[in-house]
């Protein structure tokens, strides 16, 4: 980092002796030395200091032999610097000798003896995996493809399997693995074997950074290796052991939390060399040099990125859901964990209680699941089954807030990389269903809002979904991955489609077609498309839903820089709960599943035309020729009449983006 200049006041009579640290320049001045009877001043110096005489700002540099006198003047001053570190403590030395006004030999002298040294405390604030030496913007932090900054991982996994914490909760490194998730820090040395006496290098971090990060440093290599904690939590310096020549002392640095409403994400770690006088009066800082860290955002993951493993509860009631879920999963090529009884504790909505995302850093990536503050039976499942080596878990507690349905994580979603009203944003944006602007219905908590936000590079788009009877935007929008330019098509449930597609078939003489055949969860006995059609308070209900969702589809548009082309409406409808709320009527097939280009959609059991479901046939006419493939899971009994569908029973963890989250510009 960028040094000031440092004051050295000469003594009268006397030569004192002073550490330089390399590239610093040291200010003396000249005329509070001099006797009184003194004119004029040479300048005498070794070959291992430079010196420039200032007199009114214009330098003149000295040369070694003391040859040249220059008049006394109180704006006079001589700017030094080592041109290398030394290799013995006090072996330059600058003389002054001052003259009156016969000339001769001087009258005094005053002088000082330098030790130079090098000091560099150094991480990889270009961002390409190596430490290199004294980049001139590793105390700062930009945004962007030519940003610069060092990058500093939560440590959020856990290596040890026999305690039940992330690695940051305690200050211990149990194995090398986990110093893989920590970012590298060096402080390089460089001159005598001893310094002289009174100096010593102390590393340390503010007081508003303690519980923000960690750092250990390896002791005894040689010895059986041990790390130690220095700094971090109730440690906030560590003096640093100075060991003489070319030394390289390497240091670990962990995140303990990350970015929030009262943490922008930047800490700042420093070493300092410290000056003692005498016995008895405090050391003063000479030189310090800084590097700033920025923490990881966690990062969610879209629909558009490639499916790595599907999570799914096992309840008394799913059976055949977990079957026809094992089924897609293996065509999809991915993964599947089933959670069991003994886990879930009859809590079947897996994708309420968690989120997947992940986390990056130049060195590293790992995922890590976000856990909901809505703590239903499924409370301890992330902390118990998830976490662990390589996948790091995170948290927000609401203390003070009521915890509602909008809290669960079926409410918070995630768009494909967008441009929208002229910027950039190449991981998405997250989509978080609000109530309406002018009432006071339910949000989601502030702590996880707050979160949500501070990460930054997914900047929240809040939506309207308070009218829901359960209130989630995965119950009206979903996004599915398509090939070509956009590489998405925005799908949203439509009262409008489906009252548009009954219509069309009852002008083809199908008004009499049976909905609902060989569905358990429903009490009607007879619905046909005519009955839909004739059922004036349902029309009233889903024109109100349409506007629902219409006032979202604008938000969308507008946010996320869509189209009508990028937009594909799914038939829907719903019904109006005593509360006033709405709810699904048949399956909600927006409700889905997508595991790249294989899709498991809620079975809707629309009206039977010719041996077939209509809707089913409509939504694979327009989701088939995407190069997509449908497949319909009958999850009536076990979700649909539950107030769910499939995509709130199964959760998804994704590969990550290619893209480098610190090359965006929030």
């Amino acid at each position: 980092m960028l040094q000031r200049d440092r004051t050295l006041r000469l003594q009268f009579g006397n030569r004192i002796e002073a550490v330089c640290v390399v590239g610093t320049h040291i200010s003396i001045d000249v005329y509070g030395a001099a006797p009184a009877e003194a004119l004029t001043f040479s300048v005498k110096h070794t070959d291992g200091v430079e010196v420039e005489v200032i007199t009114r700002d214009q330098p003149e540099p000295a040369p070694t032999n003391g040859g040249k006198q220059w008049p006394l003047d109180t704006k006079t001053v001589l700017k030094v610097w080592m041109s290398r570190p030394s290799t013995e403590a006090n072996d330059n030395k600058v003389t002054v000798g001052y003259y009156g006004e016969n000339g001769g030999p001087p009258i005094d002298q005053a002088g000082v003896f330098l030790t130079g040294i090098g000091i560099s405390l150094d991480v990889d604030a270009d961002r390409d995996g190596v430490v290199e030496k004294n980049n001139p913007k590793k105390a700062s932090w930009t945004w962007g493809p030519d940003g610069q900054g060092a990058i500093l991982l939560v440590n959020c996994d856990k290596e040890n399997p026999f305690i039940a914490m992330e690695d940051c909760q305690d200050d211990k490194v149990y194995c090398k693995e986990d110093l893989e998730d920590m970012s590298r820090m060096i402080l390089r040395t460089q001159g005598p074997d001893r310094l002289p006496p009174g100096y010593e290098m102390v590393l340390y971090i503010p007081m508003s950074d303690s519980d923000k990060v960690g750092v250990f440093y390896l002791q005894n290599p040689f010895f059986g290796q041990r790390y130690i904690h220095v700094l971090g939590r109730r440690k906030l310096f560590h003096v640093v052991k100075y060991t003489g020549g070319s030394a390289e002392m390497e240091f670990f640095v962990e995140g303990l939390r990350f970015p929030d409403d009262s943490f922008k994400g930047l800490v700042t770690i420093s070493v300092s060399l410290l000056e003692k006088l005498a016995e008895g009066i405090p050391q003063t800082p000479i030189f310090t040099d800084s590097v700033v860290f920025r923490v990881a955002p966690w990062i969610m993951t879209p629909n558009t990125l490639a499916p790595v493993t599907v999570f799914v509860c096992s309840v008394k009631d799913n059976y055949l859901f977990l079957k026809e879920i094992k089924s897609l999963v293996s065509k999809a090529n991915c993964q599947m964990k089933v959670c069991s009884k003994y886990m879930n504790r009859s809590d079947r909505w897996m994708q309420d209680e968690i989120e997947f995302g992940y986390i990056h850093a130049p060195h590293k990536g790992f995922p890590v699941v976000l856990d909901s503050p809505r703590d239903g039976g499924l409370q301890d499942f992330a902390i118990r089954e998830i976490l662990g080596p390589d996948f790091g878990y995170v948290t927000r507690e609401a203390l003070f807030e009521l915890v509602t349905s909008l809290d669960s994580f079926g409410n918070l979603e995630v768009s494909p990389p967008v441009t929208a009203n002229g910027k950039e944003y190449p991981l998405g944006r997250i989509l978080i269903g609000s109530s309406f602007p002018t009432c006071a219905g339910r949000r989601m908590t502030k702590v996880v809002r707050d979160f949500l936000y501070a990460q930054l590079v997914q900047a929240p788009v809040e939506l309207y979904s308070d009218w829901l009877t359960v209130g989630h935007v995965d119950e009206f929008v979903t996004f599915v991955p398509i090939p070509g330019k956009k590489q998405f098509r925005m799908l949203m449930a439509s009262p409008s489609a489906c009252y548009k597609l009954f219509r069309e078939k009852q002008k083809e003489g199908h008004g009499e077609a049976v909905m609902f055949k060989g569905y358990t969860g429903t009490d009607t006995k007879r619905v046909t498309i005519n009955k839909v059609l004739s059922n004036e308070i349902m029309v009233q209900e889903n024109q109100y839903v349409q506007r629902c969702i219409d006032w979202n589809r604008d938000i969308l548009k507008q946010e996320l820089g869509l189209t009508e082309e990028d937009i594909i409406d799914l038939p829907a409808l719903f019904k109006i709960d005593k509360q006033g709320k709405a709810m699904a009527y048949f399956p909600n097939m927006v409700n889905m599943i997508v595991l790249y280009r294989d899709l498991g959609i809620p079975k809707p059991f629309g009206p039977i035309i010719e041996a077939e479901c209509c809707l089913e046939q409509h939504v694979c006419s327009l989701l088939d020729p995407l190069g997509l493939t449908c497949t319909f899971i009958d999850d009536v009994s076990s979700y649909h009449k539950h107030l769910g569908e499939v995509h709130c029973g199964t959760n998804v963890q994704r590969k990550p983006f290619s893209f480098k989250w610190w090359n965006a510009v929030p």
